[in-house]
């Protein structure tokens, strides 16, 4: 069976009795926070503050190659000191305070600098807390993990919205409302998490030592196959731009202001929906192939708005989209955690977001560019291109690798 809901250990009731359920449930009041304030930015950002799609580009590459870069540098500390809670709660505890102050945006730099404070927060807890996941669980529950802790986390981006949707009702156009109001669940979300996460050493042996000389960059310790599969991902994300490029085409192709909120609720509801499926189905079959038929959906959805006319047809594709990335976030990490030595992991996810990071800044940019020269179509079709070739590539460059059951799951 691939679902297993009873009480028995690695059973769904049972992870989510532990650290899997207090980082789920953290996740969820971190991005409901969050996601009460980032459907609006583009809104925002453009409507209020008079910028462009080309700086909105910039203002989101900025953002994720900060906080992949700053991953990296998190990841390599918490294998190095063996704890990685106290990564998390800082992170998470700087992502809150700042994200109000959104509210306080008289300019685009302004919106800018507090993107970049906020994923500087992500970037610091990101690694440790996945690391910290995979620590927590049987090795044969690591993508049934990533799929609840991924589906709470869209449950929190389902709830945002919804809520962003509300207050909009009640004070419509009040978007600096809706950005301050973002505080209250940014508190709660530091205070379950010192409450019901606990520490745990990590597993595989001891981690390294504070001496050790190993750089952070280096990806020798992780294996030959390791790179390869980071090389592929890579070219994946240069075409795998913001979402936010997303909701800029349904308000071209006529879905209103007041619709955007729930739009990007109906897309998380769907996100949730297939992460825990997407992660129990990459523990039977094991990742690659869940992977490779993500992308493949990915190149066919932006294909979908680059061809894209009517309000409905928006609704349509960002319900399929979400189906990529039930097919693709949990088994992607999976993949990490098989492939890396245990004792590595925090490393691994490190370098693992910084890959992810390192196209961003690039594909978010050139894709704002296309589209500011060439229009939407365009940008979408050079998108769907990177997909396609990527998952292309992807069974070839894992060919020939290690066993990822007996390289990455050692005890």
């Amino acid at each position: 069976m691939i679902q297993e809901t009873g009480g028995g250990p690695g059973s769904v009731r049972s992870l989510l009795r532990g650290n899997v359920g207090g980082l789920a449930g953290t996740s969820l009041l971190n991005d409901t926070a969050s996601e009460m304030a980032y459907p609006l930015l583009p809104l925002f950002l453009v409507g209020v503050l008079g910028a462009g799609p080309a700086f909105l580009g910039i203002v989101e590459g900025i953002a994720e190659s900060t906080a992949s870069l700053v991953k990296l540098g998190g990841g390599f500390l918490s294998d190095r000191v063996g704890r990685r809670k106290t990564l998390v709660v800082w992170g998470y505890g700087i992502a809150s305070l700042i994200r109000p102050l959104l509210a306080a945006a008289a300019l685009p730099w302004h919106v800018l600098a507090i993107r970049f404070t906020d994923r500087v927060g992500k970037g610091i807890r990101s690694a440790p807390r996945d690391a910290l996941l995979v620590d927590s669980v049987p090795p044969e529950r690591t993508g049934t993990a990533f799929g609840l802790h991924r589906a709470a986390d869209h449950a929190g981006s389902v709830l945002g919205p919804l809520l962003a949707a509300g207050i909009l009702l009640l004070a419509p156009g009040r978007l600096r409302v809706v950005f301050a109001l973002t505080l209250i669940p940014g508190i709660l979300t530091v205070l379950l998490l010192f409450k019901a996460v606990r520490e745990i050493p990590p597993k595989g042996g001891d981690a390294p030592t504070v001496g050790s000389s190993t750089p952070p960059t280096s990806l020798r310790a992780l294996g030959p196959t390791f790179p390869r599969y980071l090389s592929v991902l890579l070219l994946f994300t240069l075409g795998n731009a913001s979402d936010a490029f997303l909701l800029l085409r349904a308000q071209d192709l006529g879905v209103s202001a007041a619709a955007i909120p729930l739009l990007w609720g109906a897309f998380h509801l769907s996100k949730m929906v297939w992460n825990v499926p997407g992660g129990m189905l990459a523990d039977r079959f094991r990742p690659l192939p869940m992977i490779v038929g993500g992308w493949l959906l990915y190149a066919g959805v932006y294909a979908g708005f680059a061809a894209a006319g009517t309000p409905l047809q928006v609704w349509v594709l960002f319900g399929i989209y979400g189906l990529f990335y039930g097919l693709t976030e949990s088994p992607e990490k999976a993949l990490v955690a098989e492939l890396a030595p245990s004792q590595l992991r925090g490393r691994a996810f490190g370098v693992f977001h910084f890959a992810v990071g390192l196209g961003a800044l690039p594909a978010s940019f050139l894709f704002g560019v296309l589209w500011q020269w060439k229009g939407a179509p365009t940008a979408f079709a050079a998108g769907a291109g990177f997909a396609l070739v990527a998952a292309l590539l992807l069974p070839l460059a894992l060919r020939g690798g290690p066993s990822p059951l007996t390289h990455g799951h050692a005890a």
